[in-house]
């Protein structure tokens, strides 16, 4: 995190941010599932300002054998920002960054699919970043959860996953680009709300441990929030596919 510019001010004498929202505030969130033809499952999401697609594909098998794993299907996701998603231009690929996300989404998602059923498979997530503003590894695993659901992969739980922070010695949810720059500490964690299992946590910066603590309250809260959303846009695909099955069957 950089260090802010003298005189910039990110939250306001009446407590407010830079975007007008209360600390304990997300920004606006839309989530679309079965957006794509060709995937097992997909979504697309908006969160603040960033576009996010997710395309699942599996249980297939898995490709090369050597990364087989006899007893269980392997959870793969590859996270990858667009050149054009931010404005100095990114270059095309895989880089440490994108690796690295990858690496803990695959983690974080692999604790709640039912793997065990799916020996010497894999389940492949791709997750592409089209627009970037801040909390894209968030805003990617959220809607890689609902790209699994929509595919019909079994778990034991939805992944909603979202950022805290500190900004001006205040704790704050869903940090902002201005925020994730300038701020003192951002925290993205990812959630499973039906047991409140946390599947991922880093942190950059610190806390003391009341501001954990407010941190972590705030994040679950969210999640769950967050996983209301998730399942409005399974309920409202599926609704969808069973009126254009009803109408095929009248034909």
């Amino acid at each position: 995190m950089a260090n802010k510019p003298e005189g910039m001010q990110l939250i306001d004498k009446k407590g407010l941010r830079m975007d007008g929202r209360k600390p304990d505030q997300l920004r606006p969130l839309k989530i679309e599932a079965g957006v794509l033809k060709q995937a097992d499952g997909s979504c697309y999401l908006e969160w603040g300002g960033n576009k996010v697609y997710a395309a699942c594909y599996g249980p297939r098998e898995c490709h090369p054998r050597h990364d087989q794993d006899p007893t269980k299907a392997r959870v793969r996701v590859y996270y990858n920002m667009a050149p054009f998603s931010v404005s100095d231009r990114k270059r095309p690929g895989p880089d440490r960054r994108s690796k690295e996300i990858s690496k803990i989404s695959s983690e974080a998602l692999e604790q709640v699919v039912r793997v065990g059923l799916y020996p010497k498979n894999a389940i492949d997530i791709f997750v592409e970043i089209i627009e970037a503003e801040a909390g894209t590894r968030c805003a990617g695993l959220t809607a890689a959860a609902v790209a699994l659901a929509d595919a019909g992969i079994p778990m034991t739980g939805m992944v909603a996953s979202v950022a805290a922070g500190k900004v001006d010695d205040t704790v704050c949810l869903d940090l902002s680009r201005e925020e994730d720059n300038f701020g003192q500490t951002d925290f993205p964690i990812a959630i499973v709300p039906q047991t409140n299992e946390i599947v991922l946590l880093q942190q950059d910066g610190h806390f003391t441990h009341d501001e954990l603590d407010e941190a972590l309250e705030m994040a679950m809260k969210a999640a769950h929030e967050i996983h209301d959303i998730q399942r409005a846009a399974l309920l409202k695909r599926y609704e969808a596919a069973a009126h254009d099955d009803d109408e095929e069957e009248d034909e």
